[in-house]
């Protein structure tokens, strides 16, 4: 810690001290075998030793908490707490003393204060008490800066600074990854998976309170890191949710579109923002820290100026049966189109029904449903292809294949050899 040390003598002292919990003392059990010189004498002076446990001495428990020797570590999203006490030393009354305490960091200086207003009279001995708490938001170096400022009883004004410098060091590692699934087979329009990795970097165990995303606007989240089959919601990590030194975590969210957003074709795309995560943890005697992550952001992915996905498809046919499917086609584009569809067969799929017909005029962001009729000539799991979309205003062609696989079986197969 930095000090400035006034020019002259003070009548003021001016101390600070950080507030933080005890720690749980632990002391290195030092042990031998018994055939060596010191046979059970280092036993002995464990188990008699009042910092460890009966019957445990050499584990490196104990049941004794001691006091911080130092400033400690300060971790981004804890609670800075400071005791600032100003004490008369002098044999005269102090008037108008003010103290003021700020913090700078990197972007901004914040006054800590609880009062600004100025303390009367400060007699022989006594001493004025503050205590200051922030929630530490920003990582890097940070200043308190404490003031006082305070008249003598002959009149005269004196002032002095105090400087203490710290580091906020990162707590966690988050990283996230942003999977697209396409809902072809219900009305909603696309899921995004989010999975949040938490890692981390102090040197103490964590105790995860809380992870949940806080979705924008335009999404509905499903939280996908509780066991299903549990009735009282029981966390996938176990009940004792402990994050362990340098081990990571991966949690899943599944977010889906809200239906007067999923609704409109073309709305959801680009850079979209899907929203931000809220983690709260503890630490050793049950010290609380926060961070909310920035807005995630994620690039919707394109679909061109057509759409084409599967509304209705079967799992499984039986093979040379026809069997149906509902197509969706979405008009993506700002302009209006006048579509035909043609269906070219593949070498196991083949289309039933008429190529080349008019599917009239879609307008921008409306989408029309299609049902088709196929069949397969050959087993196993086909690939459904084929299908050509035509804009007869512009001449332009859309192809679509691998739109969606059927398994394909023969009913008629006999199971005895």
């Amino acid at each position: 810690m930095d000090v400035n040390q006034a020019k002259q003598e003070h009548l003021l002292a001016l101390k600070v001290m950080r507030l933080t919990k005890p720690t749980l003392f632990t002391n290195l059990p030092v042990t031998c075998e018994d055939r060596d010189l010191p046979g059970d004498l280092f036993g002995e002076l464990m188990r008699v030793d009042p910092s460890t446990i009966k019957g445990a001495e050499t584990l490196m428990l104990g049941e004794m908490l001691t006091l911080p020797q130092n400033f400690g570590n300060i971790f981004l999203g804890e609670t800075f707490s400071s005791y600032i006490s100003v004490h008369n030393d002098s044999n005269q009354v102090v008037k108008d003393i003010l103290v003021k305490a700020d913090l700078q960091t990197s972007s901004q200086r914040l006054n800590l204060s609880a009062s600004n207003s100025a303390v009367a009279e400060l007699k022989p001995e006594c001493c004025i008490d503050d205590v200051i708490h922030h929630e530490v938001k920003e990582i890097g170096t940070h200043i308190l800066v404490c003031a006082v400022s305070y008249t003598t009883q002959y009149g005269e004004k004196l002032y002095f600074r105090k400087f203490f410098k710290f580091q906020v060091l990162k707590p966690l590692d988050v990283k996230t990854k942003f999977y697209n699934a396409e809902s072809d087979l219900s009305s909603v329009t696309d899921e995004v998976f989010l999975e949040a990795q938490i890692q981390n970097i102090t040197t103490s165990p964590m105790f995860m309170e809380k992870v949940s995303l806080e979705p924008s606007m335009m999404y509905n989240v499903s939280e996908l890191n509780i066991v299903t089959n549990s009735d009282d919601g029981e966390s996938t990590f176990g009940k004792m949710s402990y994050l362990q030194p340098m081990d990571t975590r991966q949690y899943l969210y599944c977010l889906k579109p809200k239906p007067e957003y999923a609704e409109k074709a073309g709305v959801i795309k680009g850079v979209t923002v899907i929203g931000k995560l809220d983690i709260v943890w503890k630490t050793n005697l049950g010290e609380r820290g926060r961070l909310q992550t920035s807005q995630l952001q994620r690039m919707a992915p394109g679909y061109g100026d057509i759409r084409l996905s599967l509304e209705m498809i079967p799992d499984t046919v039986n093979i040379e049966e026809p069997f149906d499917i509902i197509c969706k086609i979405t008009n993506c584009s700002e302009r209006t189109m006048d579509l035909v569809l043609e269906m070219c067969n593949t070498r196991s799929v083949h289309w039933c029904g008429i190529s080349g017909r008019q599917l009239g005029k879609l307008s921008p962001g409306a989408f029309l449903s299609l049902p088709l009729t196929l069949l397969s000539s050959m087993q196993g799991l086909q690939s459904i292809s084929g299908l050509r979309l035509t804009d007869t205003f512009l001449k332009r062609t859309y192809e679509y294949d691998d739109i969606a696989q059927v398994c394909v079986i023969c009913p008629y197969t006999s199971n005895e050899s």
